[in-house]
């Protein structure tokens, strides 16, 4: 599929120069009255390799849309985490840099896509949300509302992220992993 450069977001698969290569982090640029451009920061799945690039934003690029199979979260061993998928109960491992800011949120028993490009393993789609259960905040204040200013709480899975001041130790909510952000209490 064809898209424009200006079209390029975080962690989507492109091809470049012939090999599939995933953006880890993208700035459109528009240096005064020279034309715009998109400084990326690609890391290529074959080889590993992360590189910087520079688009012109009319540049036409190919989006690769990866295979996705559904897979079980279940251990790590320091240097890799493994997955099992649940049907074939196939394992397969992948590294901490493959899995980018994704690594943090993985959980034991957590089902999750992987991402497979020619049958490798390259990556994980997060999912659109997860309630995770607070382990430690600041207590609320009195007379705290949602106006005020937010404070930090670490999850269960030991990551931490801003909440709302009303938010307690011991609550549900549900979050964005991929933006790291707060969304609401879960009831």
């Amino acid at each position: 599929m064809a898209i424009s450069a200006n079209d390029i977001r975080k962690g989507m698969v492109i091809l470049h120069e012939g090999s599939p290569v995933k953006v880890m982090e993208f700035h459109h640029h528009t240096p005064g009255n020279l034309r715009a451009m998109v400084q990326a920061r690609l890391r290529n799945l074959i080889t590993g390799n992360s590189f910087e690039y520079r688009f012109r934003s009319n540049d036409s690029l190919e989006k690769i849309t990866l295979e996705q199979h559904k897979m079980e979260y279940l251990y790590s061993d320091g240097s890799h985490h493994h997955f099992m998928n649940s049907e074939t109960y196939e394992q397969v491992a992948l590294t901490e840099e493959e899995l980018g800011d994704a690594a943090q949120w993985l959980m034991p028993g957590l089902k999750i896509e992987v991402e497979f490009y020619d049958g490798t393993p390259i990556g994980v789609a997060l999912p659109a949300t997860m309630d995770l259960t607070v382990s430690r905040t600041d207590p609320p204040l009195k007379g705290a509302t949602a106006s005020n200013s937010n404070k930090p709480a670490t999850l269960e899975n030991g990551v931490t992220l801003s909440v709302p001041p009303f938010i307690v130790e011991g609550e549900k909510i549900r979050v964005n992993p991929t933006e790291a952000r707060y969304m609401e209490r879960v009831k």
